[in-house]
């Protein structure tokens, strides 16, 4: 259960995140909070770090001639925040992400937008090859402060079942 709590210790309790494979139900739609207000400096760090050189990101004039008006923030951010946003919730206890599909960018991110996240249990089975853990499909949605939607992906998730996820056996962890 996400953000439950969990006695390691007489007195002791350590706060928890994630969910189990069993936790799962397809239909079940999370929205991960709080949402984040993209800043200038998020979208240059992230542009240069990823040597993006397009000058869409980081270069007013260049941008103030285009059909936006104004700087663009790089697509690759918007996906990663959104993933970030829905760790606690769908990936916390993950083993691996299995694969994304279908990313698409569906409005333009300006600096100063506000992306608010949910995710959309899609599909879980048991897995194959390793049991006690399953792959848990999922489609998450961003949307901006006007609640237009700027982004949608699938992803595939390898998630423990109950008393499987590495935080279940490390005893200092």
């Amino acid at each position: 259960m996400v953000g439950s709590v969990k006695e390691v210790g007489p007195n002791r309790f350590r706060e928890t995140f994630g969910r189990y494979y069993e936790d799962f139900e397809v239909g079940h739609i999370y929205e991960h909070r709080p949402g984040k207000t993209v800043t200038e400096y998020d979208n240059h760090m992230f542009t240069l770090m990823t040597m993006n050189t397009h000058p869409m990101h980081f270069d007013d004039e260049f941008a103030k001639a285009s059909e936006f008006k104004q700087c663009l923030v790089v697509s690759p951010y918007t996906l990663a925040l959104l993933i970030g946003m829905s760790v606690t919730d769908c990936s916390q206890k993950a083993i691996a992400n299995l694969g994304m599909d279908e990313v698409k960018f569906t409005a333009p991110v300006f600096v100063g937008d506000t992306i608010y996240g949910e995710s959309e249990v899609l599909g879980k089975r048991e897995s194959k090859s390793r049991p006690g853990q399953g792959i848990v499909t999922i489609v998450t949605r961003g949307y901006n402060q006007k609640k237009e939607m700027v982004c949608t992906f699938k992803r595939n998730m390898l998630i423990p079942g109950k008393g499987k996820a590495v935080e279940d056996k490390v005893e200092h962890y």
